[in-house]
């Protein structure tokens, strides 16, 4: 395919097709007689008495679009949002629906990348890698590590596409360590009118810094450039405590440790706590201890979350969040 046409879009254009986003987000369905044709959309709404449905991670999200696309590449991103936009359809980009809120809720079209992953390094030895918007998290472990390289922090989970993970400010534990979406240097983005644009903190800062954190808002991210930092190990400690107790040391720990979290079970006044740090110490030289160990970052990071559920996060500042 031919590689399609780089705008040399102005901060106005930019923030006129960025409004244009909404603008088609409230123009509902046009007749049944568009161009939305694709051979996948064809397939799927060859019986239009079997309507389409998407639904988040946890189901409590469901939406009937007109289409769902997966394209394979980014000619067919931007040919998608072209023939949406013509037809007055809104678009939006889902990852793997780990969002609570229904940010990819829409009567348009749905787009997923899960067709558009892998990871390039530039340089080996400069710790900065591009990633296709589509690809999970857990895809990256690999291929990064082959490189010598990791994430400074993941999440609780690694399931989530990385376009999406930064879209939605995902970030995990750690004082001073901030949100994935700060781990990110650059950005390819194809905006609402199908133009593709590039960004990083030298070029379009602005578009920059509002991309990092956009829920999806600026258009659909097919590529992903990370500043990442060399491999390393982190030693985990598990155990249980009494609210009374984890609040009584909970400056301490805090300080004290690269990473600490605690859930409080409090039906039955229980602190599940958890410590990470880095450690130069290999996995087999972990005394047998219950409730420990030492792996890579990424084997250690993510936590496994096979039962389904909803969640709802408060930001509040540091000094009240005893209170």
């Amino acid at each position: 395919m031919s590689t399609p046409k780089r705008s040399g879009i102005t901060r106005r254009s930019f923030m006129k097709d960025a409004a244009g986003v909404a603008l088609v987000a409230t123009a509902g369905n046009a007749a049944h007689g568009d161009s939305l044709t694709s051979p996948l959309v064809q397939t799927v709404l060859g019986a239009q008495d079997s309507p389409l449905e998407w639904k988040n991670w946890s189901g409590s999200v469901t939406c009937a679009p007109r289409a769902i696309e997966r394209p394979t590449s980014e000619e067919e991103v931007v040919d998608i949002v072209k023939r949406a936009n013509a037809g007055g359809y809104s678009v939006r980009l889902t990852g793997t629906g780990h969002s609570f809120t229904p940010l990819c809720a829409t009567d348009g079209v749905v787009v997923s990348l899960a067709e558009m992953t892998g990871v390039t390094f530039a340089d080996p030895h400069s710790f900065a890698a591009t990633i296709l918007g589509g690809t999970k998290i857990q895809q990256m472990h690999a291929p990064l590590r082959a490189g010598g390289a990791a994430m400074e922090n993941i999440s609780d989970i690694d399931r989530q596409s990385i376009a999406g993970a930064i879209a939605t400010s995902t970030h995990g534990t750690g004082k001073g360590i901030r949100s994935i979406s700060n781990q990110v240097v650059g950005l390819r983005i194809v905006t609402a009118s199908g133009d593709i644009i590039d960004c990083s903190p030298e070029n379009n800062p602005e578009t920059f810094k509002a991309a990092q954190v956009s829920l999806g808002a600026l258009g659909i991210v097919t590529q992903v450039r990370m500043r990442l930092m060399p491999t390393y190990r982190l030693h985990e400690k598990l155990w249980r405590a009494s609210f009374d107790e984890c609040f009584a040391n909970l400056e301490q720990l805090i300080a004290e440790n690269r990473h600490f979290e605690f859930f409080w079970v409090s039906g039955r006044d229980v602190c599940a706590m958890k410590t990470l740090n880095i450690t130069e110490e290999m996995p087999n030289k972990l005394p047998d201890v219950k409730g420990e160990r030492i792996d890579h970052s990424d084997i250690i990071f993510p936590s496994i979350r096979s039962r389904r559920f909803n969640e709802i996060e408060f930001s509040v500042p540091e000094e009240n969040g005893p209170d």
